[in-house]
């Protein structure tokens, strides 16, 4: 990953000291981010700059910021994933000495922003282009790399972090109230808001071309599925297969023969942890495979997947290649508040599994592991659960098939509210959907799970639909459009030198799979149908077949029980300041706190609401706006 940084001093006059300054005053803000020594480069009142931190083979070709013979300047934080396709389509000759950055600067001399249509991997970028005075910044399509700007009187600045704008003192430091309420409210994190004033950022899969005319966004990533048509059903899981080992293959890059994985008991960083695996054995490479497990002797509910360390140990049994690591949950979730505000410059979303996630890290980073894959997006690509399938019948009048299909989930527990919703669901307007669901049990009030303050919460219908619901595809994509995960990856590198990597976030296997038919996923009343038959020869059956969704770290309550005091503090200190205050219901934090539950009651889903929710929520950003307003 590369810190990017960049000014351009708009208007009459030559501005290259001041841009040139500003610059080198970014890039040693993000300093934490990227170690190599700075890389500037000037074109009049236009500055880019970056620093590295190198990760592939190819970083050691990186020549920093590029200039083409026009005069147009790149800086790029980049990892391409189909090098090789890139290559032959360019001619590059000496592909092994052309770093990715070099590769995607010769891919846009030939096809302009027409390349961000054939390159894949994780990037954010700023082209300035000097013939046509624009400035262009662009992120990949899950915006896996962070990018932000800011437009000032006369100048716009851009950085990888918040902290590199904030250097600059034409650009004050301070909360955006409406991003912190939308965030407390699980509003979904689409268009340019960051969570501070003045700061924009690039959304993921979208460019911002800035000029002279003023700035424009637009969305270049927008899949439109075509049905696949194979001749038999096995075809769709091989095709999967060969999907999945290409983006485990493209993230092992870099990683040499060590690479490091997280293993739940489930189905998504299982299938990665092996996949990785069968592909590293024949070169003697090894996988360190993290499972983030209770303390010992930890009493949960019978209802929960709490332990997932033995179905872990099955899967990581299979492969002489693969250490398991089992990684107790130990800590308070208030510890690290004041490390993930400076890293990540953003509240977190649920601090909870922020300490097991950090435990992982730190027993990564003991190993010597500099890349550490994961299967985060795996619901919202190869193991999409397929309810969306039910809508899908409906609205084609196959009403036999849905009947059979809905009677078949039934069989196997799904809940008559949840297929009911799956099938109905999309033909209901908002309000009304929501109220079904509250009257089924299977929704809740924002209240319940939240502490904004009603006066404080956005309007739903100011936030447009990344996805509009019902659209082909919409339940997966919402998924990628739910979170943006740029601060948090260039924080873990940050933090641990640890470089997140998620194939199961591939731009090849997401729109592979979006092609793929809903009868593939869902079918007999059997969810996520298709990466259960396609993965099934490496796994252990109980894994493949395993339906019930892990609870790692359900011992959270036992750090926060012992940090009582603590938090009593934090939420006094929240209180004084007037930003946080306004946006959250801190006389309910304080009569939470007051009504504190003991033994079994931590085990409640009331409970689990009112506190590893709404409070512990609250208290992450809470602490986020005082720790940017000052007030300690």
């Amino acid at each position: 990953m590369t810190a990017l940084a960049g000014f351009w001093q708009a208007g009459s006059g030559d501005g290259t000291a001041l841009a040139g300054h500003a610059c080198e005053r970014m890039l040693a803000a993000q300093a934490v981010y990227a170690p190599d020594a700075p890389s500037v480069r000037v074109d009049g009142a236009a500055t880019l700059g970056r620093r590295l931190h190198r990760l592939v083979p190819e970083d050691a070709h990186d020549r920093g910021v590029l200039r083409d013979a026009a005069g147009r300047l790149l800086a790029a934080d980049i990892r391409i994933d189909n090098r090789a396709e890139l290559e032959a389509a360019l001619g590059v000759e000496r592909p092994a000495g052309v770093s990715d950055a070099s590769l995607l600067g010769v891919a846009l001399d030939r096809w302009g922003l027409g390349a961000l249509d054939r390159v894949v991997g994780d990037f954010a970028f700023a082209w300035w282009d000097a013939p046509e005075r624009r400035l262009v910044l662009a992120r990949d399509f899950f915006g896996q790399r962070p990018l932000h700007f800011h437009r000032g009187d006369g100048f716009v600045a851009f950085a990888s972090m918040p902290k590199g704008l904030h250097a600059l003192p034409q650009i004050r430091r301070c909360a955006d109230p409406h991003a912190a309420a939308a965030f407390l409210a699980l509003q979904t994190e689409t268009g340019g808001a960051s969570f501070f004033e003045g700061i924009e950022k690039v959304a993921s899969g979208h460019l911002v071309v800035i000029d002279g005319n003023g700035v424009r966004t637009r969305r270049y990533w927008r899949p439109e599925p075509r049905p696949l048509m194979l001749p038999h059903a096995d075809d769709y899981a091989e095709a999967m297969r060969e999907q999945m080992d290409r983006a485990v293959t493209a993230r092992l890059r870099g990683a040499i023969d060590h690479v490091g994985s997280t293993l739940s008991g489930g189905l998504d960083s299982a299938t990665v942890a092996a996949t990785a695996a069968r592909l590293l054995a024949p070169s003697g490479g090894r996988v360190t495979a993290l499972t983030a497990v209770p303390r010992a002797g930890f009493k949960s509910d019978p209802r929960d997947f709490a332990d997932e360390g033995p179905a872990a140990a099955r899967v990581a049994a299979l492969y002489p290649n693969v250490t398991h690591v089992r990684v107790e949950n130990r800590g308070s979730p208030l510890a690290a508040l004041d490390r993930d505000a400076y890293l990540y410059e953003r509240p977190m979303l649920n601090i909870c599994n922020g300490v097991w996630a950090n435990a992982l890290r730190d027993a990564a980073r003991a190993r010597g592991v500099r890349v550490l894959l994961t299967g985060a997006m795996g619901n919202a690509s190869f193991s999409h659960h397929g309810f969306d399938r039910l809508h899908q019948l409906l609205a084609h009048g196959r009403l036999l098939t849905l009947g059979r299909e809905a009677l078949a989930l039934r069989r196997r527990g799904t809940r008559v509210g949840t297929i009911a919703n799956a099938a109905l669901g999309p033909l209901l307007p908002d309000a009304l959907r929501a109220g079904v669901l509250r009257f089924t049990g299977r929704r809740r009030r924002l209240s319940d799970y939240s502490l904004v303050t009603p006066e404080a919460v956005p309007d739903p219908a100011s936030q447009p639909a990344a996805w509009p619901v019902g659209t082909p595809g919409a339940a997966q994509l919402g998924l990628f459009a739910a979170t943006d995960y740029g601060n948090y990856t260039k924080g873990v590198l940050g933090g641990w030198g640890i470089d997140l990597r998620d194939p199961t976030a591939d731009r090849r296997l997401v729109e592979f799979c979006l092609s793929v038919p809903p009868e593939q996923y869902l079918a007999g009343g059997i969810t996520r149908a298709l990466a259960r038959r396609a993965f099934a020869d490496r796994l252990p059956p109980e894994t493949a077949n395993e339906t019930r969704k892990g609870y790692q770290g359900a011992d959270w309550f036992e750090g926060l029980d012992a940090d009582r005091a603590a938090l009593a503090d934090e939420i006094a200190h929240i209180g004084r300041d007037s930003l946080a205050a306004g946006l959250i219901d801190l006389p309910r934090a304080r009569a939470l706190l007051a009504d504190w539950p003991v033994g079994a009651q931590w085990q409640r889903d009331d409970q689990v609401m009112h506190y590893r929710l709404a409070l512990l929520r609250g208290v992450s950003t809470g602490h986020f706006l005082r720790k940017v307003s000052g007030v300690n």
